[in-house]
């Protein structure tokens, strides 16, 4: 908005450099140009203020397709002043010389042309077409569409505009009809991710069995193995007692060698000492016989002398020297 101030019967202008000033005075044009800034008497002085600038126009408006389904077609329209004072001669850009602000809303009437043009184009694009078809193109068709149409556009040439781009932010069917359309999509990504939950349940069956079986095989194996053991342990065992069997025997033949030599020379001692006992005196037999008694015992704790053993040790007694004097005669 261009800034005026008033000095008595004159004022001064000064505009932005984004806004086009265009002057008339007594109906005939003497400054045109952006950024200006001049006196000017306002009695005979007619000022336009044109932006020189782009500018954005959003629109939304909708349109029936093929199938007569209801389709929300949203955007922006950016264009420009390509030719200010052509303009300015179309649109009534005329600024009130006490505040500087416009008199009229030409933004609005050019916003409401665009946007008009652009329905236009948009509605014969979409009418023949179905909903399914929109919406498997996208938004970009209509965009070409629309972008082309208003840049042939012979009016917005005259009229010194420019469209400088056109974006469709959204191309979308009503909300019934678009949860209509969601519902296949949405089962065929239910039935996807129950697939995909199908696969890993089977994937993790799948492993579990291969994790038994090799389980099973280990213990298979571990039992075979078990087996193996202990069939080696029964045959070291066997072997063990045979060798302990082998070593027995072969120690009780000798220990039997052993007796028998033992008792043959004490047979044999046994003999020898009979065989000279055997012609001896009776008296020195039981003399020999008490000794060895006696050799055997380690205490006597009762000792019962009877008649008869008096009488034979005094007879054995009495007989002893007898013997000696026969012996001694018979030497002599």
């Amino acid at each position: 908005m261009a800034e005026i101030t008033r000095f008595f019967a004159y004022r001064y202008l000064r505009s932005e450099a984004a806004s086009h000033i265009v002057v008339f005075r007594r109906g005939e044009l003497v400054r045109s140009g952006r950024g200006l800034g001049f006196w000017f008497n306002a009695d005979h002085t007619s000022i336009m203020e044109i932006p020189a600038d782009d500018r954005d126009t959003d629109f939304v408006f909708q349109a029936r397709s093929r199938d007569y389904q209801v389709v929300t077609v949203q955007g922006t329209i950016t264009w420009r002043a390509a030719a200010p004072e052509a303009l300015a001669t179309r649109v009534d850009f005329t600024i009130d010389l006490r505040h500087g602000r416009l008199r009229t809303d030409p933004l609005d009437r050019i916003a409401s042309l665009l946007i008009g043009l652009s329905q236009y184009q948009a509605a014969r694009y979409v009418e023949h077409r179905t909903v399914a078809d929109l919406l498997a193109e996208g938004a970009a068709p209509v965009q070409d569409g629309i972008a082309a149409a208003l840049a042939a556009d012979p009016r917005l040439r005259e009229m010194g505009l420019a469209v400088v781009t056109v974006r469709i932010a959204g191309l979308s069917p009503s909300a019934e009809l678009a949860r209509a359309l969601e519902t296949p999509t949405f089962e065929r990504a239910q039935g996807m991710a129950d697939e995909a939950s199908f696969t890993r349940r089977a994937q993790a069956v799948e492993k579990e069995r291969a994790i038994a079986e090799n389980e099973l095989s280990t213990k298979v194996e571990l039992a075979r193995r078990q087996a193996a053991l202990i069939a080696q342990e029964d045959e070291n065992a066997r072997r063990t007692a045979e060798g302990q069997a082998e070593a027995g025997r072969i120690g009780a033949q000798a220990e039997a060698a052993r007796i028998r030599l033992v008792e043959a020379a004490r047979n044999g001692a046994e003999g020898e000492r009979l065989a000279l006992l055997q012609g001896a005196d009776p008296a020195v037999l039981q003399t020999l016989t008490l000794r060895a008694f006696a050799e055997k015992l380690t205490r006597i704790d009762t000792l019962n002398i009877t008649p008869d053993l008096t009488a034979a040790l005094g007879g054995m007694l009495r007989g002893a020297p007898q013997d000696a004097t026969r012996a001694t005669r018979s030497d002599r």
